[in-house]
């Protein structure tokens, strides 16, 4: 077969196209992949769930609120409100240990809570430690002038554990970075 220039053009076109189309569909995939993800924060407790929400392309949180638990069962409610408002890709719970790292009991409850969201929602629930996020909840809320009063009220507890399921949050997005590089 004879080559003639034109027919080089022809291939080297083609070829050249191919590539392009490659190009933009790989650029187009990566740009959708970049979508921010919207994430809702568990701090598991057993009078109160504090929960916070956020993104993971920017790693910012925001702390909610905190929903009762009442004789061992969460108020399904008010949770189910907020994933429906927040319409989160995925769940991310608290899992508390003692400092040792063994389990207690709650660490056994905060498993069974995790269980019930996926089963609810059927969105991926992702469990982290969570030891001392409520200390450092509180640290970061007597920084920011509002510091809780000796009272304890309740308001002061959920705002507390608000800040607790965004500190567990921002703790996620970090190992999430550090995991994915």
């Amino acid at each position: 077969m004879l080559v003639t220039h034109d027919h080089v053009y022809k291939l080297m076109h083609d070829h050249l196209y191919k590539h392009m189309r490659e190009q933009h569909h790989n650029d187009w995939q990566a740009m959708t992949a970049a979508r921010p993800r919207t994430f809702l924060g568990f701090d598991f407790g057993m009078k109160r769930i504090g929960i916070a929400a956020g993104q993971d392309l920017t790693a910012t949180t925001t702390a909610l609120e905190a929903v009762r638990v009442t004789d061992a069962i969460p108020d399904w409610v008010g949770i189910t409100r907020l994933v429906n408002s927040w319409k989160p890709d995925a769940l991310v719970v608290g899992v508390p240990f003692n400092l040792d790292g063994t389990e207690h009991d709650m660490t056994h409850a905060a498993r069974d809570f995790s269980v019930g969201l996926q089963q609810r929602y059927g969105v991926p629930v992702h469990m982290i430690d969570e030891r001392l996020s409520s200390l450092a909840a509180e640290q970061i809320l007597a920084a920011s002038g509002k510091k809780r009063p000796k009272s304890h009220t309740q308001a002061s507890k959920q705002q507390i554990d608000s800040v607790a399921a965004q500190v567990i949050l921002e703790t996620w997005f970090a190992e999430q970075r550090i995991t994915h590089r």
